[in-house]
């Protein structure tokens, strides 16, 4: 049968070579839904209601912040090791329409804790919409997808196995979803160490989150317990967040007095 011949384009191309730095991850993954009643509430009332890929970034990252187990990578050179970062770095995934194309690329968020979930947010947003040369992340990743096999795969290999690199590269957990788009787990595809992908709100208040992470570098454990601190993190430091920006945006009541 004859068919046509396409041209793979730089986008495709960046995802065949994060599925070949993937393949040989033993990724294990834990599901579990996540009560957030006091998180919607707050969400419901913001004055500026972020998206939900800024607040599981943020949220991932101040538990991070408490468990260093969740800033630890696993490195090949110069020997097998654990590196064990300062800050948290965060890859979004953005989904985009390049050339009538869908794609995928990652934004990065550094020390996301340390940021407000405006600013966050105002980093995510301007990665979906702003022109993919104005996103320093995209051109970055995009330069190095240009670059023949040989000379992608060795550039990877240092970004991923040089522990000073890794974060710089690919920073320390990811964050996607397609709940823009409707129902359904999400589990994804990654050099690790850490993924989280969610799912959307229910009805019952609840949302469903899946965290996959590097077999080597932790056990099922750990990652139930953070997880467990991930829902307290967004009903309580997250809501309370969102509450103050609220308070601060609202005008002041100017109170009449009689004369």
């Amino acid at each position: 049968m004859r068919g046509t011949v396409r041209k793979i384009t730089l986008p495709r191309r960046l995802v065949d070579d994060l599925m070949h730095a993937s393949i040989r991850v033993p990724f294990v993954s834990l599901t579990r839904s996540i009560n957030i009643r006091s998180l919607l509430e707050a969400r419901s009332q913001a004055a500026q209601c972020p998206g939900w890929a800024a607040i599981f970034v943020k949220a991932f990252a101040l538990v991070a912040k408490e468990q260093p187990i969740l800033r630890t990578l696993y490195v090949k050179w110069p020997l097998p090791a654990f590196y064990e970062l300062p800050r948290s770095v965060a890859m979004v995934a953005i989904a985009r329409i390049e050339d009538g194309e869908d794609c995928v690329l990652p934004q990065k968020v550094a020390s996301p804790d340390e940021m407000s979930l405006v600013q966050v947010d105002a980093l995510i947003r301007h990665a979906k919409d702003a022109p993919i040369d104005d996103v320093p992340a995209f051109r970055k990743i995009l330069r190095t997808t240009r670059l023949p096999l040989p000379l992608r795969r060795l550039f990877w290999a240092v970004g991923l196995n040089f522990g000073r690199q890794r974060a710089n590269y690919f920073g320390s957990f990811g964050v996607t979803s397609v709940a823009a788009y409707g129902a359904g787990e999400l589990h994804a595809m990654s050099p690790g160490p850490y993924v989280l992908s969610y799912g959307v709100e229910k009805p019952d208040q609840t949302i469903d989150v899946v965290l996959r992470w590097d077999h080597r570098v932790t056990d099922a454990a750990p990652m139930a317990k953070a997880l467990n601190r991930l829902e307290q993190v967004l009903n309580n430091e997250i809501s309370t967040e969102l509450r103050a920006n609220r308070q601060q945006t609202e005008p002041k009541q100017v109170r009449a007095v009689a004369t």
